[in-house]
């Protein structure tokens, strides 16, 4: 079954990942930042040749989630990364608060509706795990998901990273790739980029008083992304947490392993029987005279 790329940022499978220790900035042997906007050139457009051979091969469909906390870049990065491929093979979708529709059911319904079909890559700009995440460090949220009043929270938690895992299962089973990446800025950029936004009349819409109070839940939202990863990250749906305290960094990053992923599959271009070769080759003989009249 699918691993995904090695990579020093991709997340253990064995639960031993600790937040406190992974990296915000990019290690010392990175390449420098025009190496990175280059690197990134050539990612996109090696992306947009890959997409366009899974799309012909058919066989598996691609599931890229990002999570990350406020201002970490996932807007910027999704659009400098995806720049290059062709729409009819790629969604994104962007999951906000969920609909009054979405409750009645159970708690990855929304999520599943946006699937990709094979042949096609699919973004979640957040996902499935906002409710492991912002609906653990604001469990009020629970009193509006109408669930059965038998177990307690912490069982809830547990019983939701079991369905997560199960579900990304059957998914790898029948031919998704699943590809995550937690977008990890440091609290002291996430400052940085909040006093730029309100210095920057372009950028004030990005600006929301709620950002501050979710900013003030940093140490519970920390704890919540550790358990969430170590719990979810697997050989058939991996975690990568990516440096996203600079921002040439963590698209280049993001972009070689997308690259890398989809090199790792068996995609090609589907190919003709020899008599369909000559059917072809006798359609093209026509044409030619047609043409030459």
């Amino acid at each position: 079954m699918f691993k995904g790329p090695d990579s020093l940022f991709r997340v253990p499978f064995d639960g031993t990942f600790d937040i406190a220790k992974a990296r915000t900035t990019p290690p010392s042997d990175a390449p420098k930042k025009e190496e990175r906007k280059e690197g990134l050139r050539k990612f996109v457009e090696e992306l947009s040749e890959l997409q366009h051979k899974l799309y012909a091969h058919d066989r598996y469909s691609v599931l890229v989630v990002f999570q990350a906390m406020d201002a970490a870049g996932k807007d910027g990065t999704i659009r400098a990364v995806f720049s290059g491929v062709n729409p009819a093979g790629c969604e994104v979708y962007s999951f906000k608060h969920p609909s009054a529709l979405a409750l009645d059911h159970d708690f990855l319904w929304r999520n599943w509706l946006r699937l990709p079909e094979r042949g096609r890559i699919g973004v979640f700009n957040r996902s499935h795990y906002e409710e492991v995440l912002i609906v653990r460090v604001h469990p009020e949220i629970l009193a509006a998901q109408k669930l059965p009043n038998s177990r307690t929270t912490d069982e809830i938690w547990a019983e939701r990273y079991d369905s997560i895992r199960d579900a990304e299962r059957h998914l790898a089973r029948n031919g998704t790739i699943i590809v995550k990446f937690f977008l990890h800025v440091s609290r002291e950029e996430q400052l940085e980029r909040f006093i730029s936004r309100l210095e920057e009349p372009e950028k004030h819409w990005k600006f929301s008083e709620g950002d501050l109070q979710e900013r003030t839940l940093w140490p519970k939202y920390m704890e919540a992304y550790q358990d969430t990863l170590n719990e979810t990250s697997r050989s058939w749906a991996p975690w990568y947490a990516i440096p996203a305290d600079s921002k040439s960094f963590m698209r280049y990053e993001v972009a070689r392993i997308l690259v890398e992923t989809l090199k790792s599959l068996d995609i090609h271009f589907p190919t003709v029987s020899k008599e369909r070769q000559k059917e072809l080759s006798g359609i093209k003989e026509k044409l030619l005279k047609e043409q030459k009249r």
